[in-house]
This record gives structure tokens, C-alpha cells and sequence, in this order.
């Protein structure tokens, strides 16, 4: 990490000595000019460069003190186009939200105007994250409210030295800043494997004639509830749910599907293993199904016996401890979140990942099904379609900076970076969809080339592992190449460059026709890389069972 900035309009000095004993921090140069620093070319803020820039602004002092709603939504609108002006791509910003504190809104008239003008401030902060995918929102507001008016502020420190914050408010928003940045550079967990029996609800299913299950609006059965309720918008934020648990299917099929206080539907889970099978027997079964390592997977059951077993025989899973007490679920569920599968921002894909997930284990099934390879293809039926990369540069970072099985070279790049790809006219880039019978896989292949004279070079060429297997690179590269000849190119070359994780490429490019060059042969850029060679007028027939078309 190359450093951090700390922006405020109020003295944050006490919380940025607190950052530099943790991480490397731009030392401010006093407060209140903020979007003038972000602006200046020549300011020690830009000489920093840092990585990560978090601006906490207190609202009232923003607003010079003016709470009337017309006049303060054209302070705020002026001050976020001035930061949307100062924004580089290169930076990840955190704004923080709102949090109104004065001495006169004690004996203000309220009738919500209080509440109005957050909500301005959140209306421009939101446009702003939606219009700007390297702006994220510091929940700054969240941190207040828990600590309280009355010790989250300093009246004294106030008039002392301009110092917002309590001392204990200064502790927490350094400790939040360097939350966020773990987050940031941290790889979350993907799935969340659930016990159902003393973990979803309470009691046996089963034995419901004996001891009703526990589950409800009231007492103990409703703090079996908020968890569910906790763990379903975790699932709507991207975290796939599976089910490892030992009961008679039907039992626990029926509470799933029929018990009236059940909000974890059987459609909110991409997997389940009810059965009386050893737990880690399972989880590597549906890792294997979802084609997930079981280093993405956290556990969490009842028993301690069942999580001392998959923690020896599984130890790359996490298995967190079970609360003892059912009021304390919820709370606990809500920690596993933050410290294992939050991200720095929820995208699309991540809304859309426990339906694609699942609709892989029907395509897997069809593929048990199914007599032949080439019969398995038909019966998806596969489109593939070619986007507009402008318009999806986020997916497409994603991409190529964490694909590892399909990638030809692993190069990484920022986003400055692969703006500036599309943007230069010696260079094409390709981005893809998939999609078939089952669903949509959504964006899930990129490649770039670049054009000299009559011969491209195929700097980069990544495919999700996700769609991996179906032959669908061989009608993307089909379309590349196409298209490549449509304008004039008559010779492409390919690049492979070996990684300890890209095996699964090594000889594509052998498969789909093309002859290795001599050692050192190709451009300079592409060093002692593999390269390969194909003229385009002798390309090979290859056979792919797909559609493609354009978006």
C-alpha cells in the first residue's frame, strides 16, 4: 500500500498521529481546503499520492450553518461537483456520510428538517458512488450513533481547537479507516456453510411432536429468526449460502419449505447436503460443485464436535465458534460478515452470484446426464455476446486482475491503465457475456490486441474459471480473429506467459491451430514470453456449440 490521506474540513490531527502509527499517512496541512488540495497539481497531497483517500466532513461547518433546505442542497451540490472534478482514477475514495451535530439544532424547531438535510448530503453521496465506481461511502454516521450525541462529541475540544470528536469517537473512526483498509486488501470468503438443527432454528427437525421447533416472532424462536434475517442480507450482498447438515432430507425440507417463520428459503441456498454423511465429505462436495477451492468456505454449526472435525480434517476452512446463547446469534453472524466476506463495494455480479451458482449445478447434472461432450454443448445452448467494454470497465478490471486459471499472461492493471487501453487506437479490446439454458453468466471474458500494421499481437486473453470447459474460448477467439481480418490484420500472434496457477492454458493456443515462433521471436514488449503465430486467411475449422452475437 503506497499510503493514505485523511480530508476534513474540521482538525482530524489527533486521528491522523493515531493512522501513522499503523499505516504510512499524508500529514495534513491544516483543514478546510480540501477540495482545493484535491485539486492542486503541485500540493504535498499530490506529491503523496496516496492509494486511499477518506474524507470525513461535518456537515454544519460545510454548510457555513445555514438549515434551510433550498440554500443547503446548492452548498452540497456545489461541493460534490467540486470533489467529482477532483476525483483520479487511480485513488479509492471513502466519503463518509452525515452526521448533523450544532449547538443550535438543541433548540431548533425540527419537523424532520434535521433528517432532510442528511438525506440531501446521502442523495449527492450515493449519485456520486453510482456515477464513480473508485468512490465508496465510510459509514461514519453508523460509528456516531452507536457512541452516542453525548459522547460522541467534544464541546470543549470543540472551542479548543476546532477538534469535532470525542476522544473515544477519534479512537473509533481510526479504527474503522484502518477496517476499511483491511477490506480493501484483504481476500474475502465465498460461501457460508450452514448447520440447520440449534443453528438455523432451534431444535430437531423431525421431533417436532416432542419439541417444537424454535422459531418465531417472540422470545427464543425470534432470535433464530434475526439470524436468518442477518444471513439473508448477507446472501442479497453477494454471499453464497450452502446447507451441511445431518438429518432425514424430507424433515428439513419441510420446515425449509413450509414452516411459516422460515425466511432462508431453499431458492437462498446454491447448494445442500442433508444427509447423514461426514460434514467435510460434504463441503468438498460442493466446493467441487461450485468449482470453489474450500479455502473460500466458512463453517458454522452448533456442534463442537462437528467443528472440530472439519477444522482437522479441512483446516483451510474457517470454522468460527457458535455463541452460547441464542440472543447473542444474530450479533455473532453479523461479525462473521464484517471480518470474512465484507467487500469494499457490492457490485452486480456479486447480487447475481447465488443464481449463477446454483444454475452451474444444474448444468452439471445435464453434463452427468448426457451421453456425449458434444451433446452436453447442444443441450446448453450457449450464447456468447460481445459487449461494449466502455461501458462495463469495472467487470472488466475485475477480470483480468483476478482471473488466474484462464490467463494467458497474469499481467494486472489499474483502472487509469485500462482506460487508457480503450481509449488507444492501436488497441482493441473484446469483452464477453455468456449465458445458456440454465442462466446468465454474465461478463465473463476479455482480450485485448494490439495492432501494428498488418499483424496484431493477442496481449491478453482471460476467461472466468467459471465457464471453463464448454469450448466457449474457441467461438471467442473465432469472433477476434474475425473481426481482426474485417480490418485489414492478416497475422496474429498470441502470448503465453507461464504462472504456477495458469497450467490449465499452457497449450491453447497449440489447440486452436496456432505454430510456436522461435525463441525470442515477437515484439519486445513481450520479452521471453511463448509466443505463437497464426495467419489469418489459414484459419482451422474449429467446432464450438454456441451463438454469438452483439450487444
Amino acid at each position: 500500500m503506497s499510503g493514505i490521506a485523511l480530508l476534513s474540513n474540521v482538525n482530524m490531527n489527533m486521528v491522523i498521529r493515531m493512522l501513522g502509527r499503523k499505516v504510512s499517512v499524508w500529514q495534513a496541512e491544516g483543514y478546510g481546503n480540501e477540495l482545493g488540495i484535491l485539486m492542486n497539481p503541485d500540493s504535498s497531497y499530490a506529491r503523496f499520492r496516496p492509494e486511499y483517500t477518506f474524507l470525513v466532513m461535518d456537515l454544519l461547518e460545510l454548510l457555513e450553518h445555514e438549515t434551510e433546505l433550498c440554500a443547503a442542497e446548492e452548498k452540497i451540490a456545489a461541493w460534490f461537483r467540486g470533489l467529482e472534478n477532483a476525483l483520479k482514477p487511480e485513488t479509492v475514495y471513502y466519503v463518509a456520510d452525515a452526521c448533523l451535530w450544532g449547538a443550535e439544532l438543541s433548540v431548533m424547531d425540527d419537523r424532520g428538517q434535521r433528517a432532510a438535510l442528511e438525506q440531501l448530503w446521502q442523495k449527492y453521496l450515493d449519485r456520486l458512488r453510482g456515477a464513480k465506481e473508485n468512490v465508496r461511502i465510510l459509514p461514519y454516521r453508523q460509528l456516531l450513533i452507536r457512541l452516542g450525541e453525548e459522547n460522541a462529541f467534544s464541546p470543549k475540544m470543540w472551542y479548543m481547537g476546532k477538534v469535532l470528536l470525542s476522544n473515544e469517537a477519534q479512537k473509533r473512526l481510526c479504527d474503522l479507516i484502518l477496517d476499511k483498509l483491511r477490506i480493501e486488501t484483504r481476500t474475502p470468503k465465498k460461501v457460508l456453510a450452514l448447520d440447520l438443527d440449534n443453528t438455523l432454528w432451534g431444535g430437531l427437525a423431525g421431533e417436532n411432536d416432542n419439541t417444537p421447533i424454535e422459531l418465531s416472532e417472540e422470545h427464543g424462536g425470534l432470535a433464530y429468526k434475526n439470524l436468518q434475517r442477518v444471513i439473508l442480507q448477507m446472501q442479497r450482498q453477494g454471499v453464497l449460502l450452502v446447507i451441511v447438515s445431518k438429518n432425514n432430507e424430507q424433515d428439513a425440507q419441510e420446515i425449509l419449505e413450509e414452516h411459516p417463520h422460515m425466511v432462508l428459503r431453499p431458492s437462498a441456498f446454491a447448494a445442500r447436503r442433508i444427509n447423514w454423511k461426514a460434514k467435510h465429505e460434504n463441503i468438498r462436495e460442493i466446493a467441487g460443485e461450485l468449482n470453489l477451492g474450500t479455502d473460500s468456505f466458512v463453517f458454522w454449526d452448533d456442534s463442537p464436535a462437528e467443528r472440530q472435525l472439519v477444522r482437522e480434517m479441512l483446516p483451510e476452512v474457517t470454522v468460527p465458534e457458535f455463541p452460547e446463547k441464542p440472543e447473542e446469534l444474530a450479533g455473532a453472524m453479523a461479525e462473521i460478515y464484517r471480518e470474512y466476506f465484507e467487500k469494499p463495494a457490492v457490485t452486480e455480479e456479486d447480487l447475481a452470484k447465488t443464481a449463477q451458482y446454483a444454475a452451474n449445478a444444474e448444468r452439471n447434472r445435464l453434463r452427468e446426464e448426457t451421453g456425449s461432450f458434444e451433446d452436453y454443448l447442444r443441450r446448453l445452448q450457449i450464447v456468447v455476446t460481445r459487449e461494449i467494454p466502455g461501458k462495463h470497465v469495472e467487470r472488466l478490471q475485475q477480470l483480468v486482475n483476478k482471473t488466474n486459471q484462464f490467463n494467458l499472461t497474469t499481467r494486472r492493471y489499474t483502472r487509469e491503465e485500462l482506460e487508457g487501453l480503450l481509449a488507444d487506437a492501436k488497441r482493441k479490446v473484446y469483452l464477453y457475456s455468456v449465458a445458456d439454458r440454465f442462466g446468465d453468466n454474465g461478463i465473463v471474458a476479455a482480450a485485448v490486441a494490439a495492432v501494428d500494421g498488418r499483424t496484431a499481437v493477442l496481449e491478453e486473453f482471460v476467461m472466468s474459471c467459471r465457464v471453463m470447459g464448454k469450448n466457449i474460448e474457441y467461438g471467442i477467439l473465432n469472433d477476434v480473429e474475425e473481426d481482426l481480418r474485417s480490418q485489414g490484420i492478416e497475422c496474429l500472434r498470441g502470448i503465453y506467459l507461464p504462472t504456477a496457477k495458469n497450467q490449465p492454458v499452457e497449450k491453447l493456443y497449440e489447440r486452436l491451430g496456432y505454430s510456436r515462433m522461435a525463441c525470442g521471436a515477437g515484439t519486445e514488449a513481450e520479452g521471453t514470453a511463448e509466443v505463437y503465430e497464426l495467419q489469418l486467411a489459414e484459419k482451422p475449422e474449429r467446432v464450438c456449440f454456441l451463438k454469438l452475437r452483439n450487444a
